[in-house]
């Protein structure tokens, strides 16, 4: 039992903050009041800090992290206490046939062995894990596709549409959150948007939402907005734009044309929201450079094609055409290999990697995609910081930070990830709204936490509100602040100072504790 006195809370509401009392009891939050007092509760005197609902960060990629370590560090000491993965079309779980064999590598690298196939075997696992946030996950389209018809540039038979859809109705009785999709990455770049259309059906019988990383985020953003949208119509549920953006400088225009377009469906009654994170980076796999069809049929065929020497003359050709400006990659940074051999690479340029090799960019690429057997990853310097304070202001935009949670020390310290991995969440409350006020406290607080909440179906959770859930995050307005950079990524965030996960202590003092009270969260319960 917990007394946190005489904090200002900010509800989750958008209210203004207000001076009171929290009690903390059986996992809950029993009452808010000034002057509570219970001889038995250990008492926090919280004079000077803000008191929020645990942030919820609605765009995670913590699939394998968080079973590999159930700490959860990076996430936990930002005041993220619900840890929403599943997204970008790669869940895990289903996890059958192509699905299976692509992520070997990633789980045998992580310490974790394969011991389900489905999410409700991996919901299981992950509870047997204890984490130290809560955790909740959409299902991948990439998966049901991969599962079903491995990694084949075609469209579905009938009898495939209909194992991917009954794959992902199990997953939704599960407790899948909806479906999500990334349709950059293979196999969901070769689907046609009847496909989604079918599925976002079979995950709004359910109550469920579409998640997209959507077909473009460069020059063709506006007909991927359209797709979106038309999924959210057709399939009858509520659409989520994951890390909403514009991409390349020839691109950063369009914003406002995007912000019409939502507002226009938001005006029809379509229930359109968007995440994003608080940085002009964004991160994914290196080979992401490379154009669709070389990814077909998975990672085993796409290193033959780079080690074809005509058809790396045509991939060079296309990287050319794709890329023609001389200061492209100058803009890309290599964040992890999986080789010592590369292991200096981390945190260089591509165009400095190719010197250092002795090799013109684009022959750096395709050897570094060899090398590391695919499995690279890199941070792409695209995005205008104008652009990024206009979709934070957006009443419909929420936090989300695209990472995975890291520790510290052991398995998931690897490479330099990107810093929204360690800062999203700090970063939000220091620069945007103390420093710049780009945001005020409510806006921010509601943006980290009840608009996930509801957006989800997460009952209970992302108020501070009698009877919900004690997750509670106790910062300091004043020095808040993320450290994590570019180069040094493995840096705590200033002013978190106490973190409740369903009552449990899990930050005190600025320090995590062994507190590991999170649990599986399925939309409603």
């Amino acid at each position: 039992m917990f007394i946190i006195k005489n904090a200002t809370i900010y509800d989750g509401t958008g209210g203004e903050g207000f001076v009171s009392d929290i009690l903390v009891e059986d996992g809950v939050i029993a009452r808010i009041h000034k002057g509570i007092h219970a001889p038995e509760a250990r008492v926090i005197d919280a004079h000077g800090l803000a008191a929020s609902p645990g942030f919820i960060d609605i765009h995670a990629h913590s699939d394998y992290s968080i079973p590999a370590d159930n700490a959860a560090s990076s996430k936990i000491m930002q005041g993220v206490t619900t840890e929403v993965s599943g997204n970008c079309g790669l869940s895990a779980a289903p996890l059958l046939g192509a699905a299976a064999r692509q992520r070997e590598k990633d789980l045998e690298e992580l310490g974790l062995t394969q011991s389900w196939t489905d999410l409700r075997g991996y919901f299981d696992m992950l509870e047997s894990r204890h984490p130290a946030v809560n955790c909740a996950s959409f299902c991948g389209h990439g998966n049901l596709r991969a599962s079903v018809m491995g990694y084949e540039d075609r469209e579905p038979t009938e009898d495939e549409m209909r194992k991917m859809e009954d794959l992902l109705a199990d997953a939704m009785t599960a407790g899948a959150l909806g479906l999500a999709t990334g349709l950059v990455y293979p196999p969901g770049v070769y689907c046609k948007t009847d496909e989604l259309v079918r599925l976002g059906r079979v995950a709004g019988r359910f109550g469920g939402v579409y998640a997209s990383h959507m077909r473009s985020e460069g020059a063709n953003v506006l007909s991927a907005i359209d797709e979106a949208l038309k999924v959210g119509r057709q399939g009858g549920l509520p659409v989520e734009i994951s890390h909403i953006k514009t991409s390349s400088p020839a691109n950063w225009h369009l914003v406002t044309d995007m912000i019409e377009k939502v507002e226009a469906a938001r005006a029809e009654g379509l229930a359109v929201t968007a995440d994003k994170y608080p940085y002009t980076a964004g991160s994914t796999d290196l080979d992401a450079i490379l154009p669709p069809w070389a990814y077909e049929g998975g990672n085993i065929e796409e290193l033959k094609r780079l080690t074809d020497p005509v058809i790396r003359a045509k991939l060079r050709s296309e990287c050319l055409s794709l890329y023609p400006s001389d200061n492209y990659w100058e803009r890309v940074m290599i964040s992890s290999v999986t080789t010592e051999k590369n292991r200096e690479l981390e945190g260089k340029r591509l165009s400095e990697a190719a010197a250092m090799r002795g090799q013109d960019p684009v022959d750096a690429l395709f050897d570094i995609l060899i090398e590391e057997e695919i499995r690279a990853g890199a941070i792409f310097f695209s995005q205008s910081e104008e652009n990024l304070r206009t979709f934070l202001k957006q009443e419909w935009v929420m936090v989300g930070s695209d990472s995975t949670a890291r520790g510290m020390s052991g398995v998931t310290r690897q490479g330099k990830p990107h810093p929204r991995t360690f800062g999203t969440f700090p970063k939000i409350l220091g620069t945007f709204v103390r420093d710049e006020q780009i945001l005020t406290m409510p806006q921010a607080v509601r943006k980290m936490s009840s608009m996930a909440a509801e957006k989800l179906g997460l009952d209970g959770r992302g108020y501070l509100k009698e009877g919900f859930f004690a997750d509670i995050v106790l910062f300091n307005p004043e020095t808040v602040a993320d450290r994590a950079t570019y180069e040094e990524p493995y840096q705590f965030p200033e002013g978190i100072k106490y973190v409740f996960v369903n009552g449990a202590l899990a930050v005190e003092d600025g320090e995590q504790t062994p507190a590991r009270a999170g649990r599986v969260l399925r939309p409603g319960k």
